[in-house]
């Protein structure tokens, strides 16, 4: 779940390939979260057979064939829907760690 509104809020910025995806979260979040691409690539194709992210192919910056992922309208609602889920499960976690 987390992995997946990750690179979904990723691709709104624009179409990336798989390891620029991963170098944005990366640097994002100042290095505390290190994306493999033994999760990566899985979840990736996981999001474009639900429709919420489509791929082509193209050339990377360094010259590369690369794989180019864009997220889908569907993918923008379902962000939405995971960004509301993950708020909440936030404030939850906030409440207990208040509490104990």
């Amino acid at each position: 779940g987390t992995l997946d509104m990750l690179i979904l809020k990723t691709l709104t910025v624009q179409p990336m390939h798989g390891y620029a995806v991963a170098q944005h979260i990366e640097r994002l979040s100042k290095d505390v979260l290190a994306v493999e691409q033994g999760s990566l690539y899985p979840a990736l194709e996981r999001l474009q057979k639900k429709g919420w992210v489509t791929s082509r192919w193209g050339q990377s910056p360094t010259g590369r064939r690369a794989r180019y992922y864009t997220i889908t309208a569907s993918g923008r609602r379902k962000l939405g829907e995971e960004i509301l889920s993950f708020q909440r499960v936030l404030l939850a976690i906030k409440g207990v760690m208040r509490r104990a």
